[in-house]
C-alpha cells in the first residue's frame, strides 16, 4: 500500500485528532500514563547510553547518541498506541480547525493528557530510574555514578542554564520537529516506515538541546529524586510551564495551522473517517 500524500495526511490527522476527544476520561488518562512512561523510557536509555562519554574525547557525539536512543520513546507511543500531549497539541486543534470538535474538547483533552503524561513520567523517574539504582546518586561509583553525572548535566542545563526566553524558543523548535515526526508517521503504512519517519526529527531536536515538556517531566523529577543539588520543584514547574507553552506554539502555529491552510482550508469535509479497528497503530493512540 503506497504512502499517503501530504493532503491525505492532513485529512487523516484531522480525523485522528477528533477521535482522540471521543473516549472516556479514564481511557484517556491510562493512555496518557503509558505515553509519559514511554517517553521516560526513552530519556532513561538516552542517559545510560550517553553517560561517561567525555566531551574532550567525544566532542558533540554524545548528543547524537542521546538523540538516537531517545527516539525509542516516540516509537513506543506511535506504534504501540498511546496519548502524548505534544503530539495531541497538533492533531486535536487540527480537528477543531476542521470543525469536527470544539475548543472545549481541545482544552479538556490536552489537560487530561498532560496529567496522565506527568504521572507516567514520574512513575518511571522514581521507581524505575532512581529506586532501581540505574540512576545513582552523588556518592555512587561505577555505572550509577556516571548516569548520575549525565542526568545532573542534562537537568541543570535545562532548569538552571537557560533563560525563560531560551526555554520557550527551544520548546517551539522541539515540538515543531516532534509534530512533524507524528505527521510523517501518518504517511507510512508499515511499522518500519513509521519508525524511519520518527527517527530523524526526534534525533535532531534532542541533539540540538531543544525542550520537550514531557521529557522534562522525566529528567527534572529524576534529578530531584536522585539528589542533584540546587534543583527544586519550583525550577521544574517553571520549566514545564515555559516548555509547555513553547511546545503548544510550535505544534499549533507551525504544524496544525500551516497544513490546515495548505491542504484543508478550502476543501470540503468529505473525507471518510477511518474506524478505530482499521486505523494504523499511530492513529489509534
Amino acid at each position: 500500500m503506497p504512502a499517503r500524500a501530504p493532503k491525505e495526511i492532513a485529512q487523516v490527522a484531522a480525523a485522528t485528532g477528533a477521535k482522540k476527544t471521543r473516549r472516556t476520561w479514564d481511557k484517556v488518562l491510562v493512555s496518557a500514563f503509558l505515553a509519559g512512561a514511554y517517553i521516560a523510557f526513552g530519556g532513561l536509555v538516552a542517559i545510560v547510553v550517553s553517560s561517561g562519554l567525555d566531551p574532550e574525547t567525544w566532542g558533540t557525539l554524545p548528543t547524537l547518541f542521546t538523540g538516537a536512543t531517545f527516539t525509542l520513546g516516540l516509537v513506543l507511543v506511535l506504534v504501540a498506541g498511546s496519548d502524548l500531549a505534544t503530539g495531541n497539541m497538533a492533531l486535536v486543534p487540527l480537528g477543531a480547525m476542521r470543525g469536527k470538535i470544539g475548543v472545549g474538547d481541545v482544552a479538556k483533552n490536552l489537560s487530561l493528557v498532560l496529567l496522565g503524561n506527568l504521572a507516567g513520567a514520574l512513575f518511571v523517574a522514581f521507581f524505575l530510574a532512581v529506586q532501581t539504582g540505574v540512576i545513582g546518586d552523588a556518592s555512587a561509583t561505577g555505572t550509577g555514578g556516571l548516569t548520575y553525572e549525565r542526568l545532573a548535566s542534562i537537568s541543570e542545563g535545562k532548569a538552571l542554564g537557560e533563560t525563560a526566553w531560551q526555554t520557550f524558543l527551544r520548546a517551539v523548535g522541539c515540538n515543531w520537529l516532534v509534530c512533524l515526526a507524528v505527521w510523517m508517521s501518518l504517511a507510512a503504512t508499515t511499522v518500519s516506515g513509521k519508525i524511519l519517519a520518527i527517527f530523524f526529527p526526534i534525533m535532531a531536536f534532542v541533539a540540538m538541546g531543544f525542550d520537550h515538556v514531557i521529557a522534562n517531566m522525566f529528567f527534572l523529577p529524576a534529578a530531584i529524586f536522585a539528589g542533584v543539588p540546587d534543583l527544586g520543584w519550583d525550577d521544574a514547574a517553571l520549566n514545564w510551564l515555559l516548555a509547555g507553552a513553547g511546545n503548544l506554539v510550535g505544534a499549533v502555529v507551525f504544524v496544525s495551522t500551516s497544513y490546515w491552510y495548505l491542504f484543508l482550508k478550502d476543501e470540503p469535509e468529505d473525507e471518510p473517517e477511518e474506524s478505530e479497528a482499521t486505523a494504523p497503530p499511530a492513529e489509534r493512540g
